[in-house]
């Protein structure tokens, strides 16, 4: 990819892969700043990217990646401060007052992606299976239990099936 098809691709690409990773990771900012970084690893490895093999599916991969290194960083600086057992740690947000934003935030990392992905990138579960690396069969429980733990947090007594579920 030459430097010229590259920033066609960037300007095409950044907008919608920030939106995705905001829904993957619930956090604008940190999508906004995993999605520079892995547009600056695509930048390096520019002459080697194809577009026909998806480099859009390249950034959106490092950039999960990415997001999944930090949040790691961060349960562990967590951890070390319960170790710590310090006693003034605010007390969280009131549970009743949830939105999609905070159920999206409540599910296990693996169950958010795969629903984004479907949901937001519109990719098939095959799709999906191919850029996550995981089983089509593994990808259909994630998002069946992410439908049940979304209507269950949202206070939808039992979530619909939708007609490309069946």
């Amino acid at each position: 990819m030459t430097d010229e098809e590259f920033a066609v691709f960037y300007a095409q690409a950044v907008r919608r892969l920030t939106g995705q990773l905001y829904v993957m990771t619930g956090d604008f900012h940190e999508a906004q700043d995993v999605v520079q970084e892995a547009f600056a690893r695509a930048w390096d490895k520019r002459h080697r990217l194809d577009r026909d093999l998806g480099p859009e599916a390249w950034v959106r991969t490092v950039a999960w990646r990415l997001a999944v290194s930090r949040w790691r960083r961060v349960l562990r600086g967590r951890r070390a401060w319960q170790r710590r057992a310090d006693p003034t740690a605010a007390p969280g947000p009131d549970p009743a007052a949830g939105d999609l934003g905070e159920a999206l935030r409540r599910l296990p990392a693996r169950q958010r992606q795969c629903a984004a992905l479907y949901y937001v990138c519109d990719l098939t579960v095959e799709q999906i299976a191919a850029e996550t690396g995981i089983a089509a069969g593994t990808v259909k429980t994630h998002l069946s239990r992410a439908r049940t733990a979304l209507a269950a947090h949202l206070g939808d007594p039992a979530p619909v099936l939708e007609e490309r579920d069946v």
